[in-house]
C-alpha cells in the first residue's frame, strides 16, 4: 500500500516540476491545478523550484527544449520505461530574445529579467578585440564561457569554463582577442566605473 502512495507522490512531485517548467499540455495544466488546490506538498515543490527555474523559463526553445524528433524519441523511452504516456512538447513556445548590439563589438541576447531580484539572464558575444568596460557588480555575478577566449583582469577563460564575482568586486578589463560567446547571470544595477 505505502509503495502505491509513494508512486502516485512521486508522480504528482514529477507534474510539479513540470508545471512550473510550463511544459505540461492545457488539459494537464487544469487538471493539475485542481490537484494542486489541495496538496501543499505540490506547493511546497513548486516554491522550491521557482528560483532556479526563473533564470531560464524565458531561454531560446533550442537551448531548452530539443527538436521535435528528438522530443518524441525522448518521450517515447520515458513512457516505455514508465508506463505513463508520451508527453507531447508544450504548445505554446515563447518568442526567440534578439541580439541587441549594447556597444561596439558587444552583442546581448536578454532571455530572463527578474525585476524583484533585479538579476537578468542573457548570452553575451565580444566580437574579435571586443573590450566591455571596467565595472563594479552589484549582486553576484555568475558566468559559462559557452565559445571562444575570454580575458577578465589576470584571468583566461576557454570554452567551458565557468567563473563567479561576489557582489562588490571589479572587473578592470573584460575583453576577448578571439571573440567569445558565454551566458551570464548578473544583476540589473551593476555600475560601468
Amino acid at each position: 500500500m505505502s509503495s502505491i502512495r509513494e508512486k502516485r507522490d512521486k508522480g504528482h512531485l514529477e507534474r510539479a516540476a513540470l508545471y512550473a517548467l510550463q511544459v505540461l499540455s492545457l488539459n494537464e495544466i487544469c487538471d493539475f491545478e485542481n490537484h494542486l488546490s489541495t496538496c501543499t506538498e505540490c506547493l511546497r515543490e513548486i516554491e522550491s523550484l521557482r528560483t532556479t527555474i526563473s533564470t531560464f523559463t524565458s531561454w531560446p526553445t533550442d537551448v531548452l527544449r530539443p527538436p521535435q524528433s528528438l522530443w518524441k524519441r525522448i518521450s517515447k523511452r520515458i513512457a516505455d520505461e514508465s508506463g505513463a504516456e508520451p508527453l507531447l512538447p508544450p504548445a505554446r513556445l515563447s518568442a526567440k530574445p534578439e541580439w541587441e548590439e549594447v556597444a561596439d563589438g558587444i552583442l546581448c541576447k536578454v532571455l530572463s529579467v527578474d525585476a524583484k531580484t533585479s538579476r537578468v539572464s542573457m548570452l553575451v558575444r565580444l566580437a574579435p578585440g571586443g573590450e566591455y568596460p571596467p565595472h563594479r557588480h552589484a549582486g553576484v555575478e555568475e558566468l559559462h564561457l559557452l565559445h571562444g577566449e575570454l580575458r577578465i583582469d589576470d584571468k583566461k577563460l576557454y570554452a567551458g569554463d565557468f567563473i563567479r564575482a561576489e557582489a562588490g568586486s571589479i572587473d578592470h578589463r573584460v575583453w576577448s582577442d578571439t571573440g567569445c560567446t558565454c551566458i551570464l547571470v548578473t544583476s540589473t544595477e551593476d555600475a560601468i566605473l
